[in-house]
């Protein structure tokens, strides 16, 4: 299929898809045109593609762990590496809820304190 029906069926923007492309995440062959040429599997990729974004992983992270990927949501052949790369995917994703959380503690502190006597207007 070429790209314009990809995109059609999975949601996804041509321009997406050759990003996809670019980032290992999605292969295409050429026709004698040039076009790229999409195969069947690959609107279940992008859908895979589209869910581990959605679950906070980095394209390079989805690119290790695409090959085990099974199904559109998507489930786990558990190969090698791939549960410690998940496992330390989602510490850093707790990692970064904790320090967000203390931001925004620290910003609702500040924001809780009596003001001053005089508005002074700040440049954004």
């Amino acid at each position: 299929m070429l790209i314009g029906e990809l995109a059609r069926r999975t949601g996804v923007s041509a321009r997406l898809l050759r990003y996809y492309e670019s980032q290992g995440l999605l292969e295409a062959g050429r026709g004698s045109n040039g076009y790229r040429n999409y195969g069947e599997d690959a609107v279940v990729t992008v859908r895979q593609v589209r869910a581990l974004l959605e679950a906070g992983l980095s394209t390079e992270v989805i690119r290790a762990v695409l090959p085990c990927a099974q199904g559109e949501l998507p489930d786990f052949d558990w190969c090698v590496d791939v549960r410690a790369i998940l496992d330390r995917e989602l510490a850093a994703t707790d990692e970064r809820i904790d320090t967000l959380r203390r931001s925004r503690g620290a910003l609702s502190e500040i924001l809780s304190r009596p003001g001053g006597r005089r508005l002074v207007r700040v440049q954004q």
